[in-house]
């Protein structure tokens, strides 16, 4: 599998590939929305993974090769409910499934950013994922940028967002990396915790620097 971005030659290739990454609760989405908004292209590489999972897919034959056909549905696809019972109650079957997955999603990703900088009809090709540091992408990404907020912010979202207990997210909060880590390893810190304006005027000023 190749994973080499290719080199254009005898011209300048403008088109920027940004990563964007932060914790649960911090306000991913709502900045990608804001940048699809100002033309940027975005692929999430969670959803990107659930897509090639489906019947078809690459992905799709080597999970259920591994796993077993018991956790397909009746109409073949994968049931992800009982899929996501049997893996993330057992941190090696979880292991085995992203060692399929995850190599997959980055040659989609790499292939499509050759495809649409070749084209050129795109500046900002933004890539977006919790582990994305975790996973290898600053080799792909031009630039890193993690957005924060602090912790009651993200409680207080979360669970007016997705309901439950907020003892709930703040176990999850204790298993991401903290703070000091994505700050170490990214480009750009944007502060998501207060009125979202700000945020939008903090992300205008990246774009036009990333220019």
């Amino acid at each position: 599998m190749n994973l080499i971005i290719q080199e254009q030659d005898g011209f300048n290739v403008p088109m920027k590939v940004i990563g964007i990454t932060g914790g649960i609760g911090c306000g991913k989405s709502e900045v990608l929305r804001f940048l699809e908004d100002q033309g940027a292209y975005v692929i999430e590489a969670d959803k990107l993974a659930h897509s090639l999972m489906s019947k078809g897919q690459k992905a799709y034959d080597n999970i259920v090769d591994e796993f077993g056909r018991g956790i397909l549905s009746e109409d073949g696809e994968i049931d992800r409910g009982k899929f996501s019972r049997l893996v993330f109650q057992d941190e090696a079957l979880l292991a085995r499934l992203n060692d399929i997955v995850h190599p997959e999603v980055k040659e989609y990703i790499i292939n499509d950013i050759n495809d649409k900088r070749t084209a050129g009809t795109i500046d900002y090709y933004i890539i977006e994922a919790a582990l994305l540091i975790q996973d290898g992408y600053k080799d792909i990404c031009d630039e890193m940028w993690y957005v924060y907020a602090d912790v009651d912010t993200r409680l207080s979202r979360l669970v007016k967002g997705r309901g439950g207990e907020a003892s709930k997210y703040l176990s999850v909060m204790d298993n991401q990396d903290d703070e000091d880590y994505y700050r170490l390893h990214s480009d750009e810190v944007i502060d998501n915790s207060g009125d979202f304006e700000n945020t939008q005027n903090v992300l205008k000023a990246l774009l036009n620097k990333s220019r």
